[in-house]
């Protein structure tokens, strides 16, 4: 199973505005609307980071690597990344005239957060550093974008370290949040290994802990060594087989 950590970094919509607070801004007040402008990527135990930006790359050639990441990818994981990253990603193949990238399953790290567990601040950086995996690297702000936007050097190496670190901090989260994710998808299955029963995350070292009930049957838990998450084998209900043992 190919599974791709990603992360995007946009810059702002440009408008003109009469005052700071509680403002309505109209299409006619609109200046510039705002775009990507760089992402980060690496397949999960991969050690190569990609990179590519606005800056450094053409738009069309950052792009188009984007797409083929996402379109080569059968899962990402991401922070946020089902309600920012992917649309964002999404809006622009379309406007780069490209079809939809195969489809893919996500992996939002935010969304298991959030369902859970009850952090302080369900910000990336806050809950990294509550697992004790460090933090986001710090900037200046608001002003690294600026900076960026005018086409500073250093400020884009800035930004590059930013959205490059951002995905390691995200791959080190996934494998700390990994036992607590539902409906993740089964390795196994994208590997041709859908014969042998083994962990969602594709190990086969489990040990039995008891059962899971449902109302068809009895199935024997098992709960992987690996990663600590909880597995039911659902090929076999073990109420038959209690009854030929009484």
């Amino acid at each position: 199973m190919k599974i791709l950590v990603l992360d995007i970094e946009t810059r702002p919509s440009l408008g003109y505005v009469w005052q700071l607070w509680d403002q309505n801004i109209s299409l006619s007040q609109l200046v510039e609307v705002g775009e990507v402008i760089c992402f980060a990527a690496k397949w999960l135990d991969g050690k190569k980071i990609i990179f590519k930006s606005t800056y450094h790359h053409s738009k069309e050639e950052m792009v188009q690597k984007a797409w083929d990441l996402i379109d080569e990818a059968d899962a990402v994981i991401h922070y946020n990344g089902k309600g920012f990253d992917i649309k964002h990603l999404n809006r622009e193949f379309l406007l780069a005239g490209l079809t939809p990238p195969s489809p893919h399953k996500d992996i939002d790290l935010l969304t298991v957060c959030r369902g859970r567990f009850k952090f302080l601040s369900n910000k990336l950086d806050h809950v990294a550093n509550q697992l004790g995996l460090g933090n986001k690297i710090s900037h200046a702000g608001f002003q690294l974008w600026i900076d960026c936007m005018a086409g500073n050097k250093k400020a884009w190496g800035e930004m590059r370290n930013y959205n490059m670190h951002d995905v390691v901090l995200t791959e080190q989260l996934y494998y700390k949040l990994l036992p607590w994710i539902k409906n993740h998808p089964n390795v196994n299955l994208y590997n041709g290994d859908d014969n042998k029963f083994a962990c969602r995350c594709g190990s086969v070292n489990l040990h039995k802990r008891g059962y899971q009930y449902t109302g068809a049957g009895r199935y024997q838990q098992y709960q992987c060594n690996d990663c600590g998450a909880y597995n039911a084998d659902r090929k076999r209900n073990l109420s038959a087989a209690l009854k030929n043992s009484n």
